[in-house]
């Protein structure tokens, strides 16, 4: 897949842009979307609009609800081909079992991703989620892709 190395304004606009070219493809509207997602249409037209990205939590319920992969609704793969979605476990047990998985300790994260340590711990204990930028960065320093990492798939 191709990583993100941009600005968050190139991030957005690929975003963006997939996220419109799915509503169209799939012959459905903003309106629709947001019922589905349970969210206010102003959100996924920000969405489409590319002033806005989602959280992570919204970006699985995108990528399910078109049923394709994270990095294909990110702009960050062409393809967004794969068989079957698991339910995203809480991403702090996710992220311990990918680093144990990885061999990293959360001090190496820290070092290859440049977030803080207070940061990761926050999320390792569940306090807080990550941002799309900051999936972005483990994935990209782990090699691998952002389903994987946030336990979509196998």
């Amino acid at each position: 897949f191709r990583r993100y190395t941009g600005t968050d304004g190139t991030l957005c606009e690929e975003f963006s842009s997939r996220l419109y070219e799915l509503i169209s493809e799939n012959l459905t509207n903003i309106s629709s979307v947001a019922a589905e997602l349970g969210c206010a249409e102003p959100v996924i037209s920000r969405y489409t609009t590319g002033r806005a990205l989602p959280s992570l939590s919204y970006a699985v319920k995108l990528a399910d609800y078109f049923n394709v992969t994270l990095n294909y609704l990110l702009g960050l793969a062409e393809d967004s081909a794969y068989g079957a979605f698991s339910p995203c476990p809480p991403f702090g047990e996710r992220l311990k079992e990918v680093c144990a998985e990885f061999n990293v300790s959360l001090y190496r994260l820290k070092k290859i991703t440049g977030i803080s340590e207070s940061v990761i711990r926050y999320w390792t204990s569940g306090k807080t989620q990550p941002s799309i930028k900051s999936i972005i960065k483990i994935a990209d320093a782990l090699g691998c892709s952002i389903d994987f990492l946030v336990g979509r798939v196998e």
